[in-house]
């Protein structure tokens, strides 16, 4: 799947209704929850089948698109799937119960309640809300791709404007020849990821560089809020300015993951990387920041996602010890978090993050030898014959 993203250009109006069209996906997606809590042992085709219940009893969601309320429900059963899941894996903690939600900021369509122009740079949404005609400002052309292979449109609220995304229905694979490299990462606060070379990537820091800016749009919002009073313009666009800079922020920082997750996987065969639990890390208060403005995880879902596009191995391994062991001869060297040499009876002296990338790309090379397959992405040819040749023997 490819999700293609346009800004939509239009009028004021239609855009109220855009909005309002947003608040009624999420009035049906809270409905759907509420008649789950209700009749225990509902499945997802009687959720589907409760849209039909809220177009016969509300005017205003009978005109949402009926597709649309289906969408709407199919993110209340993603909820209610996702609690069922965690509740029989048995995971320890809270289960992810489903919530009310109180703002919406996406309305999502399948196949009905669109058209789109023979240009394909207009969109016109012909559902009851008559939102009309809109243009489509992007770079993507979306004359590559059939229109059987536009699957769903999302219609999405952000901070600085509306934006549409086409979620198209394509294979997207690019073959590249093998580099005969492996690499092990191990990401930190200091550096955002050394490797098994020893070269350091510096950690991007985006909130830290922007805190000065964002307290000073902070305090203006809170000097124009009237407690208990309706709110004037100046609050809103305050608030506005603000929204727009914590947007810049995410954006930086999905920008920087997916630039050094691609250009990781183009110059490797194989990229092995710490199979880190940063929900739980960020319970420590005292680095919970910090570890959010790294944005670890994005960077991990951004190398997954291209060494399936490219063809690549990626490992995800435990990252126990790593820091501790010797890369060299495997005994254990205990060192607090400000020692950043590793040095060892064997003679090894190395950076601390090197030494722990090494350990990680060892452990990643065992895993893909168990599976068959070598650090080139091939099947190991040697391994078989060399299985065969042994339970001949025996």
């Amino acid at each position: 799947m490819l999700v293609l993203e346009y800004k939509l250009k239009g009028r004021t109006e239609q855009f109220e209704r855009i909005d309002d069209a947003i608040r009624t996906a999420l009035f049906v997606r809270n409905s759907c929850i509420r008649y789950w809590m209700d009749n225990k042992g509902i499945d997802k085709y009687k959720l589907s089948a409760y849209c039909k219940v809220l177009a016969k009893d509300f005017e205003w969601a009978n005109k949402l698109n009926s597709m649309a309320r289906q969408a709407s429900a199919d993110r209340a059963w993603a909820a209610i799937s996702r609690f069922y899941s965690n509740c029989k894996k048995k995971i320890a903690g809270k289960k992810g119960f489903p919530r009310f939600k109180k703002r919406g900021h996406s309305v999502e369509y399948k196949t009905t309640g669109y058209k789109l122009s023979e240009d394909r740079k207009h969109i016109t949404l012909t559902d009851g809300f008559e939102i009309g005609r809109l243009k489509l400002v992007g770079t993507y052309d979306l004359h590559f791709y059939q229109p059987n292979q536009i699957k769903r449109l999302r219609l999405v609220k952000r901070a600085d404007g509306y934006y549409a995304q086409f979620i198209v229905d394509v294979e997207r694979q690019i073959e590249l020849e093998p580099t005969k490299q492996t690499l092990g990462l191990d990401v930190g606060l200091l550096h955002f990821y050394t490797d098994s070379n020893g070269e350091k990537v510096e950690n991007p820091r985006f909130l830290r560089k922007a805190e000065k800016s964002l307290k000073r749009l902070q305090k203006r919002v809170s000097k124009k809020f009237k407690k208990g009073q309706k709110q004037s313009n100046n609050y809103k666009k305050a608030r506005q300015k603000l929204a727009r800079k914590h947007l810049k922020i995410s954006r930086q920082r999905k920008d920087h993951a997916v630039k050094l997750a691609r250009c990781v996987v183009q110059s490797s065969d194989l990229v092995a990387y710490e199979d880190l639990q940063v929900r739980n890390m960020v319970k420590n208060h005292k680095i919970a920041k910090s570890i959010n403005d790294a944005s670890w995880y994005q960077f991990r879902e951004w190398l997954e996602y291209f060494g399936k596009v490219y063809g690549r191995a990626t490992v995800a391994v435990a990252p126990h010890y790593t820091s501790q062991e010797c890369s060299s001869c495997g005994r254990t060297v205990k060192k607090a978090l400000s020692t950043r040499t590793h040095r060892c009876v064997c003679g090894a002296e190395l950076c601390r993050d090197q030494n722990a990338a090494l350990n990680i790309l060892r452990k990643g090379l065992n895993t893909v030898g168990h599976t068959g397959i070598n650090a080139w992405g091939e099947t190991d040819l040697y391994l078989a014959e060399e299985t065969t040749l042994d339970k001949s023997i025996r």
